[in-house]
Parts: structure tokens; C-alpha cells; sequence
């Protein structure tokens, strides 16, 4: 079946202690799902959960490289609910 592609959910255990800390994440993923190329069909942050969810099609390096750019500690990193192991990014301080 020609044009169809797979759909996931990622989700971030992410360490945010205020609304700056959440909005920076959603702004990202904001820009992410603007973009026609790299395929956000949903997304949602949580300052409460310390979560970010993704549904979609992009690729899951540029998903990171993008978070990481935020400064935010990566905890955990899910692939449809199985974690799955983070990249070797740059530790936040």
C-alpha cells in the first residue's frame, strides 16, 4: 500500500520545575509540527506530568536534537511505550 506510513507515539520523561521550563518544549514541537517535512500530527507538554507526547512520523534524531536544544534534562525516552535508550546528547547543567 503505497503512501501509507507508520505513526508513533514518543514520549519524554523531562525535568521541568516551571512554565518557562514547559513552554520552551512546546514551543519546539510547535515549530516541529509547523514544518511539512517533519511530520508532528500531535503533541502535548505537561509541567504537572514532567511528560512531553508525540504522535507522528518524523524521525526520532531530529526529535531529539530539537529537545535537547531547549537545555532541558532528558530522563527517559519512550518509542509506543517501550523505553527505548536516549542518544548520546549533551548533559544539561
Amino acid at each position: 500500500m503505497a503512501g501509507l506510513t507508520k505513526q508513533f507515539h514518543y514520549e519524554y520523561d523531562i525535568s521541568m520545575s516551571c512554565g518557562g521550563c514547559s513552554g520552551a518544549i512546546d514551543r519546539v514541537l510547535k515549530r516541529l509540527q509547523g514544518e511539512d517535512n517533519d511530520k508532528v500530527t500531535e503533541y502535548e507538554v505537561s509541567l504537572d506530568a514532567q511528560k512531553a507526547g508525540i504522535n507522528g512520523e518524523i524521525d526520532p534524531s531530529l526529535l531529539h536534537e530539537k529537545i535537547a536544544k531547549t537545555k532541558k534534562q532528558v530522563n527517559k525516552y519512550y518509542v509506543d511505550g517501550v523505553e527505548a535508550p536516549l542518544p548520546d546528547l549533551p548533559k544539561t547543567e
